[in-house]
């Protein structure tokens, strides 16, 4: 089982959307610019996330796409569904088929990772990841190793 670029890059989308769309409608040619993913593969992965109201799209001069509901209402989970992108560990893609045509001794291992993957990506919301990206930018705070005295002189604090 491995998530593959699908997943990944409509994730990594939808949180450079998140990230700029207070300042109106994001093309998705910006977003190709700044994550370094095809724009036609962009067109068909947003086409996606449209149709399962993730997005909205906004015609016109100045137009782009928003998110169509709140970040935190929007899982990971819910982005890889979306995108068609499968979460399944099972060889028989949960048909129960994969040894001869019958269920193998490790069915339901593959079948409860499943569960516990789709509930991880389930429990992390788009606004999170937003948070944390956001977290990531701010500067690092400096301390000033000099103190003041009370009458406002500064003073080496060695």
């Amino acid at each position: 089982m491995r998530l593959t670029t699908k997943g990944r890059f409509a994730v990594t989308a939808m949180i450079d959307l998140a990230l700029r769309q207070e300042h109106g409608p994001v093309t998705l040619a910006a977003i190709s610019e700044r994550q370094k993913i095809s724009l036609s593969y962009l067109e068909q992965l947003f086409g996606k996330l449209r149709r399962h109201k993730l997005v909205a799209s906004v015609r016109g001069p100045g137009g782009g796409y928003n998110l169509a509901r709140a970040g935190n209402k929007i899982s990971v989970a819910n982005i890889i569904t979306a995108v068609d992108e499968p979460l399944d560990a099972t060889q028989c893609g949960g048909k129960e088929n994969c040894h001869d045509e019958h269920r193998c001794m490790t069915h339901d291992l593959w079948t409860n990772l499943n569960r516990r993957m789709y509930e991880y990506l389930d429990s992390i919301n788009l606004a999170d990841l937003v948070a944390q990206q956001r977290a990531k930018a701010e500067p690092t705070v400096l301390h000033d190793e000099r103190t003041r005295s009370r009458e406002g002189k500064v003073a080496a604090a060695y």
